[in-house]
């Protein structure tokens, strides 16, 4: 009962880190699932799929409303990030991919983007995502977007990690919008391949209804809060910190698997 309660209380807190920095949420949903809900991990990484794809959908809509977000840049990233989902989802639910392999990928790429959320706001992504108007990249940078979709997506596919970290800085450098369009943007992204990514583990792993509706509401609800709050806070104000936590989360992950 307590593991329940607290594993929705997160579910929560997932929600809300959706809605202010536009990431972060299936890095922590997978972990609670598993090591709270005890979720097993190949059930946890498409559940999370599912839970942060319909909650970053419903985040999405608030951020359409304030205008921060770019359909044109989300087509372009969106089809090779679906296919790169599906794929690596597919890949993923094969039987020689042990539970082992994900979590330690899993806990190697939390490290990556921990690190990439503490050093972000220095060099030339720092001047140019805070850049108003932001500046316009070249046509052959904007072609890069969907081989970095294509990318991206087999990440999600495989570990559940949406790859806001990844996305985000992306669609800044690559696409040459602004922070806040970004965040907004990469939501539709994420709920678009996560979709893919969960259809690649229909009917090869056993999932729970009741823990995956409950665990959706509740991260839903966080994500109300999360982008209204986005209003009033930017997203590198707390990155910073959140990478900390997710760098404590990651080792925790890595330690967890080499105990066993």
């Amino acid at each position: 009962m307590l593991a329940t309660m607290v594993g929705h209380l997160l579910a929560i807190c997932i929600g809300i880190s959706l809605g202010l920095i536009g990431g972060g949420g299936s890095i922590l949903a997978a972990p609670v699932l598993i090591y709270v809900m005890s979720v097993p991990a190949k059930a946890a990484f498409a559940m999370t799929l599912a839970i942060v794809g319909f909650v970053s959908l419903i985040g999405a809509i608030p951020h359409w409303r304030q205008g921060n977000v770019n359909l044109g840049i989300a087509a372009l990233f969106s089809p090779a990030a679906m296919l790169g989902a599906y794929l690596g989802a597919r890949f993923a639910a094969l039987p020689f991919i042990t539970s082992t392999l994900q979590l330690v990928t899993f806990g190697v790429m939390m490290l990556i983007a921990s690190i990439s959320m503490i050093r972000k706001g220095a060099g030339k992504f720092k001047a140019e995502r805070d850049a108003d108007p932001p500046y316009h990249p070249s046509i052959p940078k904007r072609l890069l977007i969907p081989l970095e979709g294509l990318g991206v997506g087999a990440l999600t596919g495989f570990v559940g990690i949406g790859g806001g970290f990844l996305v985000i800085p992306a669609l800044v450098l690559l696409g040459g919008i602004s922070m806040k369009e970004a965040v907004g943007t990469s939501l539709i992204i994420l709920a678009l391949k996560s979709v893919a990514g969960f259809a690649g583990y229909v009917g090869h792993v056993t999932i729970d209804g009741n823990l995956l509706l409950s665990f959706t509401i509740a991260s839903t609800l966080g994500i109300l809060v999360g982008t209204y709050l986005n209003q009033f806070v930017t997203a590198k104000q707390l990155e910073k910190g959140f990478g900390y936590f997710v760098l404590a989360v990651a080792i925790f992950v890595l330690i967890k698997q080499g105990s066993w």
